[in-house]
């Protein structure tokens, strides 16, 4: 016989002498049958069996106090767009203890990749920091003019859905700009804003005129390697000869690993001074980025490539799968 809750699916714990009433939809039939109050099957079977004992609530206490959830509340009614950051500043200034939980970018591995992330991470585990600082990292990245590519968050109950206080204009297709730039532990170097589709010429045309100066700046006469990742205009062989022909060193890459570089930890810092900018215009945008971009200090970059054995440690531990980083 085949039963379907037509409660509320939401998880409570209700003791094993509850004779609150619940209606099952069963087949064959589909007679309605008054049962205590159940989550499933299982505890179906359980109570029928005289099995079901009663226990104690389990899992992490709340953090948080019922008063503290109704300032919070009143926060996010002053302004429905704001970003989880600012929430809880705006929260933990009354000495409400929170932690902000952090989105990470997941992609998805297939058991190939993560085997080379594997075996690539192996092969560098006993890099030092000082091997790491010779390597010169870069990388794309988008800007919209509405920040993230799902435009702004709006913070609202069941049934504030119309209210004009939770809506907001929106753009159909949002300005945006295409940077490329890179790091090392010395600092960064010049932003290139890139116009149209990347392909093998516009890509060598951006190593001669941005990360040859990156490294001219970063390293000067020092030798360096150069760190891209696998996108096609990267892997053109009319790519691999440039490199060749100026004698660079390319490091090996995994592919789908933006946590192994870091550098997107930079593109993340400038993305979030730009949700405080609120630029207007597409050169507004530009300007923005820029100023983002030369406001992150060689100390900012050491400490980040410093971490890079432990992006090599975790990428071991997790057996090639994603990580926190």
């Amino acid at each position: 016989m085949t039963c379907k809750n037509l409660l509320s699916s939401e998880k409570k714990y209700f003791g094993p002498l509850s004779n609150s009433p619940v209606l099952l939809l069963c087949s064959p039939g589909q007679a309605l049958l008054p049962l205590f109050l159940v989550q499933n099957q299982s505890a179906v079977s359980r109570h029928l069996s005289g099995k079901s004992v009663g226990r104690k609530k389990c899992g992490k206490k709340r953090c948080t106090t019922r008063r503290g959830d109704r300032t919070l509340s009143k926060i996010v009614e002053k302004d429905r767009f704001q970003t989880l950051g600012d929430l809880r500043k705006q929260w933990t200034e009354p000495g409400v203890e929170t932690s902000r939980a952090t989105v990470h970018r997941r992609v998805l591995l297939n058991q190939k990749q993560r085997q080379k992330r594997l075996t690539w991470a192996t092969e560098k585990q006993h890099w030092t920091v000082a091997q790491w600082s010779k390597v010169l990292f870069s990388d794309e990245s988008k800007f919209c003019m509405s920040f993230g590519n799902q435009g702004a968050r709006v913070w609202r109950k069941t049934g504030e859905k119309e209210m004009p206080k939770c809506l907001k204009s929106s753009v159909k297709y949002p300005q945006s700009v295409m940077v490329w730039g890179a790091m090392s532990a010395a600092g960064v170097g010049p932003l290139c804003f890139i116009k149209g589709r990347v392909n093998a010429a516009s890509y060598q045309e951006i190593l001669e005129h941005f990360m040859l100066p990156s490294a001219e700046k970063l390293y000067g006469d020092e030798d360096f390697v150069f760190q891209h990742d696998l996108a096609p205009a990267h892997s053109a062989k009319t790519t691999g000869k440039w490199f060749t022909d100026h004698g660079i060193t390319v490091l090996n890459w995994p592919a789908n690993s933006p946590d192994l570089n870091p550098i997107e930890n930079l593109w993340d810092i400038v993305k979030r001074k730009l949700r405080d900018a609120r630029p207007n215009t597409l050169d507004e945008l530009k300007a923005a980025i820029e100023a983002s971009w030369a406001s992150i200090t060689p100390q900012q970059c050491h400490r980040l490539i410093a971490f890079m054995p432990r992006r090599i440690e975790a990428v071991i531990s997790a057996k090639g799968f994603p990580t926190k980083y």
